[in-house]
């Protein structure tokens, strides 16, 4: 353990929360892996490894498990958030209990606040207060992190001594960290293309081809940036690794579960079924209506986005929301 050594505290117990502990630890810090169901985390402690969400990767002696939210916390140097969006407000007021006013919160978590559409910094900021806040995001599955594949993500903060010391607790041999003061910009990115990659999920399983592959991710991006922008992001975030970088991974890989779950709805199986297949959270399903939500409140279009939104809550079928995408009227590409 090097002088400089960290004690993170990393709550949520997921895939990618444990991926990023396992990485923080090959980096050479201490990590309280926190998880509020007990079971789960008991499992992790007699197993060595996650085996419900990130089987085959032993669990380091720097890596503690733990379901006590204090115990997590104590003595922690640094707080890294990764829970669900859904779960991220509730978190974040547990933490404004206990937390040092001084000490900051990251968070790796890609969603919106489903009940209000507020991006996760603000929710942050009406929780947690005046404090160093800092987002992380990219192009980056959990299994590849894990195994030490070389991976590159974003780290934004309106404070940037805040993003630089988050980049350098993650910064490693084969994980390479930039730093970005567009949280905005890049929270967009996050939420917006799980949605995007459901849509290309469902042509991919209807037999569409290629072809519409990357009009989908061409003309989704259009919609990041005309929604980011609207929120204040800045245009080349969406040209960087959080914006095109994480889109066109998650609308292209089957390890994406955003889009194994467009796949699941194109062959005919429902939402329940589909998310019970896969077995774990699939953000791109509570984001869908956030966007809706949101969309509607900036009077923005997202065509793509609002007919995923109809196949989840309205029960059209990928069938009629592909027709209702082609038969938009013509118009120009820009402006």
């Amino acid at each position: 353990m090097s002088e400089s050594a960290a004690t993170v505290a990393l709550l949520g117990a997921g895939s990618w929360g444990t991926a990023l502990a396992l990485l923080l630890c090959r980096n050479g810090h201490r990590v309280r892996l926190w998880g509020h169901e007990t079971a789960q985390i008991e499992a992790l402690r007699q197993d060595g490894e996650n085996r419900q969400f990130l089987p085959g990767h032993p669990l380091p002696a720097t890596l503690i498990p733990t379901d006590s939210l204090d115990e997590a916390l104590a003595d922690a140097s640094d707080c890294l958030v990764v829970v669900p969006s859904h779960a991220f407000r509730h978190v974040a007021e547990d933490l404004s209990r206990r937390l040092p006013a001084t000490l900051g919160v990251a968070w790796a978590t890609k969603g919106l606040d489903v009940k209000t559409g507020q991006l996760l910094h603000a929710v942050a900021q009406e929780t947690l207060g005046a404090r160093p806040l800092a987002v992380v995001s990219g192009p980056s599955f959990a299994q590849e992190v894990a195994h030490g594949l070389p991976t590159a993500v974003t780290v934004a903060s309106a404070q940037a001594d805040f993003a630089e010391r988050m980049a350098r607790l993650l910064h490693g041999e084969r994980f390479r960290a930039y730093t970005s003061t567009d949280m905005v910009g890049v929270e967009v990115c996050g939420a917006a293309k799980n949605v995007l990659a459901i849509a290309t999920g469902i042509a991919d399983g209807l037999g569409f081809g290629a072809n519409t592959r990357a009009a989908l991710i061409t003309r989704g991006l259009a919609e990041l940036i005309r929604v980011g922008t609207a929120l204040g992001g800045r245009a080349e975030t969406f040209m960087g690794l959080a914006g095109i970088g994480d889109l066109v991974l998650t609308c292209t890989d089957d390890q994406s579960r955003n889009r194994r779950l467009g796949l699941a709805l194109a062959r005919g199986q429902n939402l329940a079924e589909a998310q019970a297949v896969i077995g774990q959270e699939v953000e791109g399903v509570v984001t869908a209506l956030a966007m809706h939500r949101l969309s509607a409140r900036l009077g923005i279009e997202m065509p793509i986005s609002e007919q995923v939104y109809r196949v989840l809550y309205e029960q059209v079928s990928p069938d009629q929301a592909t027709r209702a995408l082609l038969e938009r009227e013509p118009r120009p590409e820009f402006g």
